[in-house]
C-alpha cells in the first residue's frame, strides 16, 4: 500500500513540475496544457489527501473518547460550519480570488488536521472537537468550487478551444483515482495506528499547498478589494437571488426540501456504518473500512454513469427521480434491519447507488429552471438546506444511536427519506418543460436524464456528488 501511495504521489507531482514551468522566469507564457496539467495535480493531490481519513474519521473520534452522541455532535458541527461560512467564502472567492480561496482552504485544512490529532492526544473532548470542526467546515467551504471556477477563467484567458467536458472528464478520473487510493490506503494506514491517516493527510496537504503556490495565478479574472463593511451587503444580493429565483419558485423548493431529507439522513449514514459494520463483522480490521468507503464511492460514481442509460427507460426526469427515491428508502432501511454484515454493507452500496442517480437528475432539473445568472446563488442555497438536514440528522439520529442503536437510526432515517415521494410527486404534477426528457417512452434513442446541465456543472455535478 504505501508503494501505491508513493507511486501515484510521484505521478502528481511530475504533473506539478511540468506545470511549474510556466512559473520560471523567460519562460513561454502559459498554455492551456500547463493549466490542465495543474489542475490535474492539484484536484488530485487535494483529493487524494482528503480521502485518507474518510474511512477512519468515526473509528478515530470514538478512539479519542467520544461516545456515539459525540461522534455525530461533532461532525453535525462540522456540517453547521459549513452551512454558516458558504456565502461569506463564496463572496470572498469572487472578489479577492480563487487562488486565494484555495489556498485559506488548504492552510485551514491542514491546520485542522492537526487540531483534531492534539484534541485527541490532549484528552480535549467533545467541545475541542467541536471547535475544530467548525473550523475545518469554514475550510471546505473555501474550497468549494474555486478550483473549478480558476480552471475555467484560465482556459479562456489562455485561448483554450477544446470542449470543456472533456477536461473536466479526465478531472474526475484523476481525481476518481485519487478517492479510491485515499480510502483504501488511509483504512490499511489506520488499522496500524487511527493517527496515521491523519498525519500523513497533513504532509500531503502541505504539498498542496506549495504546488498550488506556484502553479495558480487568477487568470482571466481580476480579484477586487473587499472591505468588511461591504460583506453584508455582498450576502443579501446572493440571498436575494436564492429567495427570489429558488425558495419562491415552487419547482426549487420542493427539490431542496428533497435535499434536506435526502442529503440530511445520507450524511448520517455515512458517519454511522464505520463502526456499526466493523460490529456486525464481529472483527475490529480497521482496513476494511477502507475497502468499504472505495465500494461506496465506486457506487456513486456507478449511479452517475448510469443515469443516461436509465433515462431511456423514461420520459419524464420524475420519473426516474421517484423509482431511484423509493429503492432508496427501502435499502436505507434494509441497513438496520440487515442483521449481517454482507446484506448491510449491500443495502448500503444500494442507498449511494441511488444517490448516485438522484444528484446529476435533480441538477439538470434545476439547472433548466434557474436563470444562468442566479444559478450559483441558488445551488449554494440548496446545498445549504442539504446541510441544514445534515446538521439536524446528525444530532437527532446520534441520540438515537446512543439510547438505542445504529441499526435503530437507519431504519428511522430511511423511513423519514419516505417523505421525498410525495414532495417529488407534487414536482411532478407541475408539468414543468424540465421534467420531459427523451427517452423511449419519447419515440427517441437518445438518453438525456441529465441534459439541461451546462458543461462546466455537468460533470462537475456528477464529481461532486462522487466525492
Amino acid at each position: 500500500m504505501w508503494g501505491v501511495l508513493l507511486a501515484i504521489s510521484c505521478r502528481l507531482r511530475i504533473l506539478a513540475g511540468h506545470a511549474l514551468q510556466h512559473r520560471v522566469p523567460g519562460s513561454h507564457r502559459v498554455t492551456p496544457r500547463q493549466v490542465i496539467r495543474s489542475y490535474f495535480a492539484i484536484a488530485g493531490m487535494y483529493t487524494l489527501s482528503a480521502a485518507l481519513i474518510w474511512g477512519v474519521n468515526t473509528l478515530f473520534l470514538l478512539d479519542a473518547g467520544l461516545d456515539i452522541l459525540g461522534v455525530f455532535i461533532a461532525n453535525g458541527a462540522f456540517t453547521a460550519g459549513m452551512v454558516v461560512f458558504e456565502i461569506p467564502t463564496g463572496v470572498l472567492a469572487d472578489t479577492r480570488g480563487r487562488r486565494a480561496s484555495f489556498l485559506l482552504s488548504v492552510g485551514i485544512l491542514c491546520a485542522t488536521t492537526l487540531g483534531y490529532l492534539a484534541v485527541a492526544r490532549s484528552g480535549g473532548g467533545l467541545s475541542a472537537f467541536i471547535l475544530v470542526s467548525i473550523v475545518m467546515g469554514l475550510g471546505f467551504t473555501f474550497y468549494s468550487g474555486a478550483v473549478e471556477a480558476w480552471l475555467v477563467d484560465a482556459l479562456k484567458h489562455t485561448g483554450h478551444d477544446g470542449p470543456l467536458d472533456r477536461v473536466f472528464a479526465r478531472g474526475s478520473m484523476v481525481t476518481g483515482a485519487s478517492m479510491l487510493l485515499g480510502t483504501v490506503g488511509g483504512g490499511f494506514l489506520g488499522n496500524v495506528d487511527l493517527a496515521l491517516p491523519y498525519l500523513v493527510r497533513t504532509v500531503m496537504l502541505f504539498a498542496v499547498f506549495v504546488v498550488a503556490f506556484f502553479t495558480m495565478r487568477d487568470l482571466g479574472f481580476t480579484p477586487r478589494t473587499l472591505r468588511l463593511g461591504d460583506l453584508p451587503a455582498e450576502m443579501m444580493a446572493v440571498a436575494k437571488a436564492s429567495i427570489a429565483y429558488g425558495w419562491r419558485k415552487e419547482s426549487v423548493r420542493l427539490l431542496m426540501l428533497v435535499s434536506f431529507f435526502q442529503v440530511g439522513f445520507l450524511t448520517w449514514g455515512w458517519h454511522a456504518w464505520q463502526p456499526y459494520f466493523l460490529d456486525l463483522l464481529g472483527r475490529d480490521l480497521v482496513w476494511v473500512t477502507g475497502v468499504i468507503a472505495a465500494a461506496v464511492s465506486l457506487s456513486t460514481i456507478a449511479g452517475n454513469v448510469l443515469v443516461e442509460w436509465l433515462s431511456k427507460f423514461c420520459s419524464r426526469r420524475t420519473t426516474l427521480l421517484l423509482w431511484v427515491a423509493g429503492l432508496q428508502t427501502l435499502a436505507a432501511v434494509g441497513v438496520g434491519l440487515a442483521g449481517s454484515f454482507w446484506l448491510a454493507v449491500a443495502s448500503f452500496i444500494v442507498v449511494t447507488f441511488a444517490m448516485g442517480v438522484t444528484g446529476p437528475t435533480k441538477q439538470a432539473y434545476l439547472h433548466e429552471v434557474i436563470p444562468s445568472d442566479q444559478r450559483a446563488s441558488v445551488l449554494s442555497f440548496d446545498s445549504l438546506i442539504g446541510n441544514g438536514g445534515a446538521a439536524l440528522s446528525q444530532g437527532g439520529l446520534g441520540y438515537l444511536s446512543r439510547v438505542r442503536s445504529v441499526g435503530d437510526g437507519y431504519v428511522l432515517g430511511g423511513v423519514a427519506t419516505i417523505f421525498v415521494l410525495p414532495l417529488l410527486g407534487l414536482l411532478r404534477r407541475l408539468g414543468e418543460p424540465a421534467d420531459v426528457i427523451a427517452g423511449k417512452a419519447c419515440g427517441c434513442r437518445a438518453a438525456s436524464a441529465a441534459q439541461g446541465l451546462p458543461e462546466i456543472n455537468q460533470v462537475d455535478a456528477t464529481k461532486r456528488q462522487a466525492a
